[in-house]
C-alpha cells in the first residue's frame, strides 16, 4: 500500500488572490466554484495534484522548507521575466554564465519557488 499525493497545500493571507497569481503562472484554471473572499481556493493543474491555497491568520516568517520548481515551456530567461511582470520577485539568482542553474523567485506572499532551465535550454547547454 502507498499514499497518493492529493494536493500541495500553501498557507496564505488571501487564498483567492494568491491562487489567481498561481493560475497565471501555470496557465491552469481555478476551481469553478471558487470566488473572491473564499478561505480555500484550488488551482486545477492539468496533471497531478491540485494547488490548494488555505487562508491562515499568521504571516510567513522564514524560508520555505518545501517549494515548487517550475520547468518552463519557453526559455528560463523569458519565463523569469514573465513571472516578474505578473508579480513575482527575484530572491536569489543562481543562474550561471554557462547556462546552468536556476532562479529563485517569490510569489506575492513571499513563498519561494525555482525556475529551472527549459528542455530547449538544456538541449543547447552541454557539460
Amino acid at each position: 500500500m502507498v499514499s497518493v499525493l492529493q494536493n500541495v497545500a500553501i498557507d496564505c493571507a488571501d487564498a483567492y488572490e494568491l491562487a489567481r497569481f498561481w493560475s497565471r503562472v501555470t496557465g491552469c484554471p481555478l476551481h469553478p466554484e471558487d470566488k473572491p473572499g473564499d478561505p480555500e481556493v484550488q488551482v486545477q493543474l492539468a496533471e497531478g495534484p491540485v494547488l490548494y491555497f488555505n487562508q491562515v491568520p499568521e504571516a510567513k516568517t522564514i524560508k520555505n522548507r518545501i517549494h515548487l520548481c517550475l520547468r518552463p515551456e519557453t526559455s528560463r530567461e523569458q519565463e523569469v521575466e514573465r513571472l516578474l511582470g505578473i508579480g513575482a520577485t527575484l530572491v536569489t539568482d543562481r543562474r550561471n554564465p554557462d547556462g546552468s542553474g536556476w532562479a529563485v523567485l517569490a510569489d506575492p506572499e513571499g513563498n519561494e519557488f525555482c525556475v529551472l532551465r527549459s528542455e530547449s535550454d538544456r538541449a543547447v547547454t552541454t557539460f
